[in-house]
Protein backbone atom coordinates (compact mmCIF):
# COMPACT_ATOMS: atom_id res chain seq x y z
CA UNK A 1 0.00 0.00 0.00
CA UNK A 2 2.93 2.36 0.74
CA UNK A 3 4.17 1.74 -2.81
CA UNK A 4 0.84 2.71 -4.21
CA UNK A 5 0.79 5.55 -2.22
CA UNK A 6 4.10 6.47 -3.30
CA UNK A 7 3.81 6.18 -6.70
CA UNK A 8 0.49 8.09 -7.13
CA UNK A 9 2.64 10.95 -5.06
CA UNK A 10 5.12 10.78 -7.79
CA UNK A 11 2.88 10.60 -10.95
CA UNK A 12 0.85 13.40 -9.53
CA UNK A 13 3.76 15.41 -8.80
CA UNK A 14 5.53 14.65 -12.51
CA UNK A 15 2.39 15.23 -14.20
CA UNK A 16 1.94 18.68 -12.52
CA UNK A 17 5.31 20.05 -13.77
CA UNK A 18 4.91 18.41 -17.16
CA UNK A 19 0.96 19.77 -17.84
CA UNK A 20 1.63 21.47 -21.17
CA UNK A 21 2.93 18.22 -22.40
CA UNK A 22 0.02 16.49 -20.89
CA UNK A 23 -2.40 18.93 -22.62
CA UNK A 24 -0.17 18.46 -25.67
CA UNK A 25 -0.66 15.11 -25.69
CA UNK A 26 -4.45 14.99 -24.81
CA UNK A 27 -5.12 17.70 -27.98
CA UNK A 28 -2.85 15.19 -29.81
CA UNK A 29 -5.14 12.11 -29.09
CA UNK A 30 -8.30 14.22 -29.40
CA UNK A 31 -7.36 15.44 -32.86
CA UNK A 32 -6.42 12.20 -34.17
CA UNK A 33 -10.15 10.63 -32.94
CA UNK A 34 -11.67 13.49 -34.48
CA UNK A 35 -9.73 12.68 -37.57
CA UNK A 36 -10.89 9.22 -37.85
CA UNK A 37 -14.42 10.18 -36.84
CA UNK A 38 -13.99 12.41 -39.97
CA UNK A 39 -12.44 10.07 -42.17
CA UNK A 40 -15.55 7.73 -41.38
CA UNK A 41 -18.29 9.85 -42.27
CA UNK A 42 -17.21 8.96 -45.72
CA UNK A 43 -17.98 5.00 -45.17
CA UNK A 44 -21.14 5.47 -42.79
CA UNK A 45 -24.39 6.65 -43.00
CA UNK A 46 -25.57 10.29 -40.83
CA UNK A 47 -28.20 8.40 -38.89
CA UNK A 48 -27.90 7.41 -35.58
CA UNK A 49 -26.60 4.21 -36.46
CA UNK A 50 -24.02 5.28 -38.67
CA UNK A 51 -22.92 7.86 -36.14
CA UNK A 52 -22.59 4.66 -33.29
CA UNK A 53 -20.75 2.48 -35.42
CA UNK A 54 -18.20 5.85 -36.84
CA UNK A 55 -17.53 7.09 -32.89
CA UNK A 56 -17.32 3.44 -31.99
CA UNK A 57 -14.82 2.72 -34.59
CA UNK A 58 -12.80 5.87 -33.93
CA UNK A 59 -13.05 5.42 -29.79
CA UNK A 60 -11.53 1.59 -30.80
CA UNK A 61 -9.29 2.36 -33.44
CA UNK A 62 -7.08 5.26 -31.44
CA UNK A 63 -5.62 3.15 -28.74
CA UNK A 64 -4.66 0.23 -30.74
CA UNK A 65 -2.69 2.44 -32.59
CA UNK A 66 -1.40 4.25 -29.89
CA UNK A 67 -0.53 0.85 -28.30
CA UNK A 68 0.93 -0.80 -31.88
CA UNK A 69 3.89 2.16 -32.08
CA UNK A 70 5.33 0.49 -28.67
CA UNK A 71 4.69 -2.99 -29.73
CA UNK A 72 6.11 -2.43 -33.49
CA UNK A 73 9.55 -0.90 -31.80
CA UNK A 74 9.44 -3.30 -29.28
CA UNK A 75 9.06 -6.09 -31.49
CA UNK A 76 11.63 -5.21 -33.89
CA UNK A 77 13.95 -5.14 -31.08
CA UNK A 78 13.38 -8.23 -29.22
CA UNK A 79 11.83 -10.06 -32.15
CA UNK A 80 8.97 -10.55 -29.29
CA UNK A 81 5.24 -9.43 -28.65
CA UNK A 82 5.11 -6.42 -26.35
CA UNK A 83 4.40 -7.40 -22.81
CA UNK A 84 2.39 -4.45 -21.57
CA UNK A 85 0.43 -3.83 -24.91
CA UNK A 86 -3.54 -4.46 -23.37
CA UNK A 87 -2.41 -2.11 -20.28
CA UNK A 88 -1.22 0.56 -22.43
CA UNK A 89 -4.52 0.19 -24.86
CA UNK A 90 -6.36 0.29 -21.49
CA UNK A 91 -4.90 3.58 -19.95
CA UNK A 92 -4.98 5.26 -23.60
CA UNK A 93 -8.86 4.04 -23.75
CA UNK A 94 -9.40 5.24 -20.49
CA UNK A 95 -7.64 9.01 -20.93
CA UNK A 96 -9.09 9.21 -24.18
CA UNK A 97 -12.91 8.06 -23.12
CA UNK A 98 -12.58 10.75 -20.22
CA UNK A 99 -11.42 13.39 -22.11
CA UNK A 100 -14.36 13.21 -24.66
CA UNK A 101 -16.91 12.92 -22.11
CA UNK A 102 -15.49 16.07 -20.53
CA UNK A 103 -15.53 17.80 -23.84
CA UNK A 104 -18.84 16.52 -24.84
CA UNK A 105 -21.43 19.19 -25.81
CA UNK A 106 -25.06 17.50 -26.76
CA UNK A 107 -26.62 17.52 -29.75
CA UNK A 108 -29.37 20.22 -29.45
Amino acid sequence: MIKNLLALIVLSIAVTLTMTYAQTGLHALLAAYDWISATLKQVFSDGPAGNLSRELLALLFVPLLVGMIPALLYWFAKRSWFPYFMQLVWVTWLVQTAAIVILYKSAS
